[in-house]
């Protein structure tokens, strides 16, 4: 997903397997017919959950997107520059303030115009749940 390679059309192979496996099995009790109507589901969850990922890793951010939030930003830092410009010290301030903010929201957004990869990234956690213990 990282490389933007995997597609919605696909069953990874454990998961259909396991899959197949739940459903070929004739459940002899109640308890049993439970057990495996929630495996099932649990398994559908983890599907829903990696098509939602696949999703999620073609979409970027584009160059419009990046345009807007520098126009708005310049656009902010002229209109504190005029507001202030009496008082350079307090013109200074709030422009140093509102840069920061603005940084900070850059970096969030571009952390997230790649959600697979980085140190922010979007985590497998429900298909893990699925995946067999190690060691078991």
């Amino acid at each position: 997903m990282a490389h933007r390679t995997a597609a919605l059309t696909t069953i990874p192979r454990p998961l259909a397997e396991a899959l197949q496996l739940v459903l070929d099995q004739v459940p002899q009790s109640k308890g049993r017919t439970i057990a495996q109507r929630e495996t099932v589901r649990a398994l559908e969850e983890a599907l829903d959950a990696r098509r939602q990922r696949i999703i999620l890793s073609h979409s970027t951010i584009n160059w419009v997107k990046w345009s807007g939030l520098a126009v708005e930003g310049l656009l902010t830092l002229l209109t504190i520059g005029m507001v202030h410009s009496d008082n350079r010290p307090a013109a200074f301030l709030a422009m140093v303030i509102f840069a920061t903010a603005a940084a900070a929201a850059a970096v969030l957004i571009a952390s997230h115009a790649r959600p697979f990869t980085g140190e922010i990234s979007v985590r497998p956690d429900v298909l893990l749940q699925v995946l067999p213990e190690a060691g078991s």
